[in-house]
């Protein structure tokens, strides 16, 4: 089983955040405990602004266990379709943005995705396997 990794799960634990450092970290080792850990670039480049170096960050990654893959051009592919439907059904967001890119990685490229922006990826990519940090005793 392969479980994409989203920003704001890897930030909860690295800056850490109060509200969510906890349920974040334990879902971070459920997640591990059942197979590989991945991140897109895009988030890759989302997590590197927090650290002065590069070595820094992927030093971070490695310990974590996280590997960083590149987006395919399918999944690339997929993230355009999705944002021109979300902006054909009012969507503001008016450029193919990382959401859209991290969760067609997801999608496409692992099994599933970790994350607390559930409302989001639930609604554009309702076939993606999401968990909840909050809830990942639940789901797995």
């Amino acid at each position: 089983m392969i479980t994409a990794v989203d920003t704001n799960v890897l930030l909860d634990v690295l800056l850490p955040d109060e509200r969510f450092a906890d349920a974040s970290s334990r879902a971070l080792e459920d997640v591990a405990a059942q197979g590989s850990l991945v991140i897109s670039e895009i988030v890759y480049a989302e997590l590197c602004v927090h650290f002065s170096a590069q070595p820094e960050c992927d030093k971070f990654l490695e310990e974590a266990g996280i590997r960083v893959e590149h987006l395919t051009r399918d999944a690339c592919f997929l993230a355009s379709r999705v944002w021109r439907t979300y902006r054909r059904q009012g969507g503001k967001r008016s450029r193919v943005l990382a959401d859209f890119l991290i969760g067609a990685h997801a999608q496409l490229q692992a099994t599933r995705l970790l994350s607390r922006d559930r409302g989001f990826y639930r609604l554009l990519f309702p076939s993606l396997a999401l968990i909840d940090p909050a809830k990942t005793q639940a789901k797995l």
